[in-house]
């Protein structure tokens, strides 16, 4: 699968205009930081090991996107769709998460420190 580089999917942002379709896209490993992906259509994308550091994916879709090993500190996700999402290992560290819908989202191993979590649905915290 072809490699994309930051230039070329900033590039393809701008083209794309409100909402951006990146389903299925290959995204692992990239350095996204501060990117305005609000409400682009993720699903399905793989973003292990991402960097995403205060991206901007409010609303987006990441339905059963791979964000293992991603780094989503600070990164707002509010009303973001992450069903059946694989965060195994994310750091969500201060990432705003309001209203998210994480239903059967493995959050195994994830850091979740300081991360804002009022209304998201279909996520518990580990009992202790």
């Amino acid at each position: 699968m072809a490699e994309i580089t930051r230039k070329e999917l900033i590039l393809a942002l701008i083209s794309a205009g409100d909402n951006p379709r990146l389903m299925g896209v290959d995204l692992s490993g990239l350095d996204l930081s501060g990117l305005a992906l609000h409400r682009a259509n993720l699903a399905r994308a793989n973003l292990s090991g991402a960097n995403l550091l205060m991206a901007n994916l409010f609303g987006a879709n990441l339905k059963g996107a791979n964000l293992r090993g991603a780094n989503l500190t600070r990164a707002d996700l509010e009303g973001a769709y992450l069903a059946g999402a694989n965060l195994s290992g994310a750091i969500l560290v201060d990432a705003i998460l309001t209203e998210a819908n994480l239903t059967d989202a493995n959050l195994d191993g994830a850091d979740l420190t300081r991360a804002v979590l009022d209304d998201v649905k279909g996520y518990r915290a580990a009992s202790d």
